[in-house]
């Protein structure tokens, strides 16, 4: 598969200033090029590990950008509905940290990217029963267990309600995946029960697991994950209800966690060339984050092998080149300028 860097845009107009979102209609014109410059890629497999996962209609292809305004922008099929699966790792994160602190989620889970894959057992065994980061399978477990609960069905609601707080609409149980990934999740009890032997499990391990696997089966769409990401993009306030579901300093500490983490293995490859703090599942979905400015849900089901999707990693990339949505950027790159040091 061809490098993230080698998009094809350096024939158009790269807006790479930081500042606020395009004019609405330069941000329509670019959302359907990207769509049309990837749609035609067949890079990828769907996932078949959850075997309800290997139903997905490979064809399917949305993007959605949503503004901290609230403006919104959609194309494709951005409507289409899909298991959120590790997306749902950040914005748990985000209540954790919210009810627990900094400091203590932090000692917790940790904050380190683990060069790993997403499931890795020996990642845990490398760092002394260590989960190392939320935005890999055992911290994302040991993560949902530190949601304050007297009960696994409290805490389940808990997490429900947060996320659709995060959406702006109430999200509902796609019972036919949970089912699926609860009957071929026993590498996730396996991480548990690891953790629980080093101490790191504040909760019955099954049971975590158990709402962890609820919580990756809640439906969204592209749409969706572009509200979710924007609320974060905002401060915490949600662009579209106005209502604040985490604080400000909550938001700094995700967004962190997502630009080093949560690309898995291709994080520091997508931070470089891309920009922008991102989070992505294997139902087909990722969320990229412009602090400031908003975000962008993409959604197609064929992945590459770190188990990221094609088409929406080139579409976020020929975003946020085009719509100057990279946070490291601050001038335009074809501005002609006197470089001191030749």
């Amino acid at each position: 598969m061809e490098p993230l860097g080698d998009l094809g845009v350096d024939e158009v107009a790269q807006l790479v200033h930081t500042g606020a979102m395009p004019e609405r209609d330069d941000v329509t014109g670019v959302i359907d090029e990207a769509h049309a410059r990837t749609i035609g890629l067949d890079d990828g497999e769907v996932a078949t590990y959850i075997p309800e996962l290997a139903d997905a209609d490979p064809r399917l292809f949305g993007i959605s950008v949503v503004g901290t305004d609230g403006d919104h922008y959609a194309v494709g099929d951005a409507d289409a509905a899909f298991s959120i699966q590790s997306i749902s790792k950040a914005f748990v994160y985000a209540l954790v940290c919210e009810t627990r602190g900094h400091y203590a989620v932090r000692e917790a889970v940790g904050v380190n990217n683990t060069g790993l894959p997403f499931n890795s057992v020996m990642a845990v065994e490398l760092n002394d029963g260590h989960p190392m980061n939320p935005m890999v399978n055992a911290g994302a477990i040991a993560t949902t267990a530190m949601v304050p609960a007297g009960s696994a069905t409290e805490r389940w609601e808990i997490i429900r309600r947060g996320l659709s707080a995060f959406a702006g609409h109430p999200l509902e149980l796609d019972a036919s995946v949970y089912h699926s990934e609860a009957a071929t999740n026993q590498r996730n009890q396996a991480l548990a029960r690891l953790l629980e032997s080093y101490g790191r499990m504040e909760e019955d391990p099954l049971e975590a697991v158990d709402v962890y696997t609820r919580q990756c089966s809640l439906v969204v769409d592209a749409h969706d994950l572009a509200v979710m990401g924007a609320t974060l993009a905002d401060g915490g306030v949600n662009p579209v209800t106005r209502e604040r579901v985490v604080s400000e300093q909550v938001c700094r500490d995700v967004l962190a966690i997502m630009a080093s983490a949560g690309m898995y293995e291709r994080s520091g490859e997508w931070l470089f060339e891309i920009g922008l703090p991102a989070k992505s599942g294997v139902s087909g979905g990722i969320v990229a984050v412009a602090p400031g400015k908003g975000a962008v849900g993409a959604y197609s089901p064929r992945l590459d092998r770190a188990g990221n999707s094609v088409r929406g990693q080139r579409a976020v990339a020929y975003l946020s080149r085009t719509l100057g949505l990279n946070m490291f950027a601050a001038h335009d790159v074809g501005s002609t300028v006197k470089r001191s040091w030749t």
